[in-house]
């Protein structure tokens, strides 16, 4: 973040008192950051929960003034502790009893902007191969669809790979009332939320119908590739949220989350890792970046991924072509869709793939049981809406054979690459893992430096020589995001500054922020005679 920005957080928020907004006014309200333009920003506290979570939901809500909240500057201690509240660190045993593992270990963290946080994150083993599932989502218009494909996701994949053998031990298990073989062994942060119990009967019930569909598959013997498997479970996924808002469901809350899940929406980005290599699926702007270690020990960035929004002109032109050309000046208006989004791929967004009639006759059909306040968000049809779908949920998918010199992978929601460059982030995290900061000599030119600039250039220099103040890589990321100032060098009073920001204010200088980087085993690619 630019001083010019950091210091007008103190100029705006000094003359800033907070407002308690109807709908109407909450869609107007200001915003620098996000995936949805301002008319359309979802609020959400417009979210409905019940019993525990309505209780943890009604605590993180409460308001305070803004002008009281920034005369609290939160001590180094209480900085250190907001930062790592939701970090995690798993080591992956080398060997566990299907082979060597391609995973050494693992680290992920979490720090929200959104109140609550939209992005989500999920990491699990898959129990009938040898690889392992790596995916961080970002929401928008809401948590609910992050939530829902975050806990939903990696099992299609799962079960897409999985041979039919498996998926008939799956059935019949169903069938007698048996529990489930284990697909997956999830690995969880304590702080990771979950799906509504209520949902869950729903969810296994689609989960289901995939397996038995490609049980029905005379060529679904061995299981589907990676590659296929990550296509085939993103798009069957939204197909099932589009689906379970449009049936009737047994409860009003389950419907109500329904409807939440499909016209929220999420981006995701997922990793399959195996000692083949690594898949790569994207849809919307999270990304993958592989940490590359060069033989004289510098460090180079591999993009897996590419950014599907305004600014990759390919998907443009790729959308575009989907529709008649009278609509080429509108499908893209201020870098985003109709206006509106941002990400031109997603899961949920039935407001940018429904037809204007569905969605009416959706909404209109819930009945009195449903509490309909949180509904007025999707009420906004969005301009030039003509000859949906606009958005897609397809993933760009890539492969990557690891070698020796492939160290890490780190996965990142948008908050973080907003504030740090692919090369950037894989210096912080390859510095970190090698305790190492390569400094190139001082160059013929900088040595005719003025005494000045060679002070600033000296300054940039010891900032990248310091210490890490995080065991967990995922932790430094977020935490060089937030504070390094123009000279590189981390500010201990901009973080402070930044965390004790309110509510209302923190998200309109900063997003959520998710990264996950996952270290490879270095037996994996060594050469072998």
């Amino acid at each position: 973040m630019s001083g010019r920005v950091y210091a007008s957080i103190f100029q705006r928020a000094s003359n800033y008192t907070p407002t308690f907004f109807s709908t109407a006014s909450s869609q107007s309200r200001p915003t620098h950051h996000g995936h949805l333009s301002s008319w359309s920003n979802c609020r959400s506290d417009l979210l409905q929960h019940s019993g525990e979570d309505s209780e943890k939901w009604s605590n993180s809500q409460r308001c305070f003034s803004a002008r009281q909240d920034l005369h609290f500057q939160p001590s180094w201690v209480q900085v250190n502790s907001i930062l790592r509240s939701h970090e995690q660190t798993v080591n992956v045993p080398e060997f566990d009893g299907r082979g060597l593992s391609a995973v050494r270990r693992f680290q992920s963290n979490q720090l929200a902007a959104n109140t609550p946080n939209e992005d989500r994150r999920s990491a699990a083993s898959c129990l009938q191969s040898k690889g392992m599932l790596f995916g961080v989502f970002d929401g928008h218009g809401g948590w609910a669809c992050a939530q829902a494909v975050s806990d939903r996701l990696l099992s299609y994949i799962a079960v897409a790979m999985m041979p039919k053998h498996s998926l008939d031990e799956l059935e019949k298990s169903m069938e007698q009332g048996r529990p489930l073989p284990p697909i997956l062994q999830w690995h969880k942060h304590h702080t990771d939320l979950g799906f509504h119990r209520e949902s869950s009967s729903l969810y296994i019930d689609h989960l289901r119908v995939f397996w038995q569909n490609l049980l029905d598959s005379e060529e679904h013997i061995e299981g589907m590739s990676p590659a296929d498997a990550l296509d085939r479970a993103f798009r069957q996924l939204d197909a099932d949220i589009s689906l379970e808002a449009q049936v009737p469901l047994s409860t009003d809350l389950m419907k109500s989350t329904a409807i939440q899940v499909a016209f929220a929406g999420c981006t995701a980005c997922v990793a399959y890792i195996c000692t083949d290599g690594i898949h790569v699926a994207n849809a919307g702007d999270c990304r993958a970046v592989l940490g590359v270690q060069q033989e004289d020990g510098s460090w180079s960035a591999l993009p897996l991924s590419q950014d599907h929004n305004s600014q990759n002109q390919a998907e443009v032109e790729q959308v575009k072509a989907k529709h008649p050309p009278s609509e080429k000046d509108t499908i893209i208006t201020d870098d985003r869709l109709l206006g509106v989004l941002i990400p031109l791929r997603a899961f949920g967004d039935m407001r940018f793939k429904w037809s204007r009639e569905l969605q009416q006759s959706i909404l209109a059909s819930l009945n009195s049981g449903v509490d309909l306040n949180f509904l007025n968000q999707y009420q906004h049809i969005p301009p030039n809406y003509l000859t949906p779908p606009y958005v897609d949920v397809t993933p760009e998918i890539t492969y990557h054979k690891l070698r020796p010199q492939d160290c890490f992978l780190v996965l990142g929601t948008d908050g973080l690459w907003d504030e740090l460059g692919n090369e950037e982030v894989v210096q912080l995290v390859g510095e970190h893992l090698s305790g190492i900061h390569l400094q190139a000599p001082i160059s013929l030119s900088e040595r005719q430096l003025k005494l000045g600039q060679m002070h600033e250039l000296l300054l940039k220099r010891r900032a990248r020589s310091s210490p890490a103040l995080d065991a967990n890589a995922a932790t430094h990321l977020i935490r060089h995001a937030l504070s390094t100032d123009e000279y590189g060098e981390l500010s201990q009073e901009r973080l402070a500054s930044m965390l004790a920001l309110p509510d209302d204010l923190a998200r309109m200088y900063r997003d959520d922020i998710t990264a996950t980087v996952v270290y490879f085993n270095s037996d994996l690619a060594r050469p072998h005679s």
